[in-house]
């Protein structure tokens, strides 16, 4: 995500498949396999797919900018409870980003009461090419379950650009935005049109390029803002091109001023059906009317949507650097019962979440007692579904996930058992070396 405004986004799913891959590819049997993706860990690193993490955003002050005229056009009202089905904005959670996460949807309905759970939110890793594509074992989850009601709402978060947290500095982000403006990377876009007509989800929103405003991201927009817009428009283009599709694509920005303007990077009306924005409880100390007003905050996401012609989401949003604050979970529900987004996804792990989060009690009881449906009123308030429990990372540098030991056993040792050289980054992230059986060796 974006520096000031966000945490960025972590999966490591792709290396250590790649990796156990390469292993059973040597050896007739590797000592272990990696197991279903564990809980994300806090803002740095959801244990999802290949590896886009969450980093923990860095301080940043905001330039001095002349605030715009808008401002709120009313108090967000404080809601009473809400009925399942009854004129409720369609919302979900981020839960996990593979096939775990779609199992959690049930009990995070289960939490509030049977309320309808419309909106599945995952993303696509952008650690190569070949995954932005979509060839990920989990988009079948997805896409399976959003078949099963026609009213379900497929998120996907799509990166532009390999390599999408890697640190590359702007002088070359700037040359491969303008290689995407020229169509050298069609048919990455294309390959993923296809792949989602042909799992018969052919209405997946699509969060490209999300947080184009920051610095976290590759496919950030303030190195060439024209390059990146020509960038976006030649990869909606060549989606919609695809027969069958009926994609949606969404222009999310993160919230208030941060690298670039986030205005500076819409693409324009024709590539774009919704306007986004995540919106996360920071900075430190600032209130929620503060996060209306300030510029490029949630009144101008509002109003620049409106005189575009063009409804919103909110993609992620959630608590942050002002801890278990109840009044922002108040106050932001009860902006998003006022403005009718076409969805909204709580991202639900420490320190953003309420249901698997046992960190934010009163916040978690005041977005159950305002979404729930009104059995969840005298149910348990707890999780319905068993939860790896995490820690809140410390606020200035992202964390690193740590794997259980139950996830991925101590590789043997022995005359038997080769460990594979993996090289010290891929065995950080997976938590040590992989050890492979050489058969037909004897025993001591």
């Amino acid at each position: 995500m974006a520096s000031q405004q966000s945490h960025a986004r972590s999966r490591r799913l792709a290396v250590v498949v790649g990796v156990v891959a390469a292993s059973t590819a040597l050896a007739s049997g590797p000592v272990f396999a990696a197991s279903d993706p564990v809980h994300p860990s806090t803002t740095a690193a959801a244990v999802r797919p290949a590896i886009p993490k969450f980093a923990i955003p860095k301080s940043v002050t905001p330039k001095s900018v002349t605030p715009r005229s808008a401002a709120p056009r009313s108090a967000a009202r404080n809601p009473g409870p809400r009925q399942a089905g009854k004129d409720v904005p369609a919302f979900g959670a981020y839960l996990d980003y593979g096939a775990l996460g779609v199992a959690r949807i049930a009990g995070f309905s289960n939490w509030l009461g049977g309320a309808e759970v419309r909106v599945g939110h995952t993303y696509l890793p952008g650690d190569m090419w070949s995954n932005i594509e979509g060839d990920v074992g989990f988009l079948g989850a997805w896409a399976d379950w959003r078949r099963q009601k026609s009213d379900r709402i497929l998120v996907l978060n799509v990166p532009m650009l390999e390599h999408n947290e890697a640190g590359v500095p702007d002088e070359q982000v700037r040359l491969l935005l303008r290689d995407g403006a020229a169509g050298q990377f069609d048919h990455h876009f294309r390959a993923l049109a296809e792949r989602l007509v042909a799992l018969k989800v052919p209405d997946t929103v699509i969060v490209l390029g999300w947080e184009m405003n920051g610095t976290t991201y590759t496919h950030r927009c303030a190195p060439d803002p024209e390059a990146w817009k020509q960038y976006w428009n030649r990869i909606v283009t060549t989606m919609r091109s695809v027969p069958g599709q009926r994609f949606r694509f969404d222009f999310t920005p993160s919230r208030g001023l941060d690298a670039v303007p986030w205005t500076r990077c819409y693409p324009g009306d024709a590539t774009v059906d919704i306007v986004g924005m995540d919106s996360y409880d920071q900075p430190s100390g600032r209130s929620f009317d503060e996060q209306v007003k300030e510029p490029y905050g949630l009144q101008e996401h509002v109003d620049f949507a409106r005189a575009h012609g063009k409804p919103i989401s909110y993609p992620e949003w959630g608590l942050f650097r002002n801890g278990d604050n109840t009044a922002y979970m108040r106050r932001m529900l009860a902006w998003i019962d006022e403005h009718r987004p076409v969805y909204n996804t709580l991202t639900d792990y420490c320190p953003h979440g309420v249901w698997q989060c046992s960190g934010n009690p009163e916040s978690s009881a005041a977005y159950r007692a305002l979404v729930a449906s009104p059995a969840a009123q005298t149910a348990p308030a707890g999780p319905t579904t068993p939860v790896t429990s995490v820690t809140p990372a410390t606020p200035t540098m992202p964390t690193v996930p740590t794997v259980p030991s139950a996830e991925l056993p101590a590789p043997e040792t022995g005359a038997d058992c080769m460990p594979l050289e993996l090289g010290d980054w891929v065995e950080y992230w997976i938590g040590g070396k992989i050890c492979t059986r050489i058969v037909g060796l004897p025993r001591d």
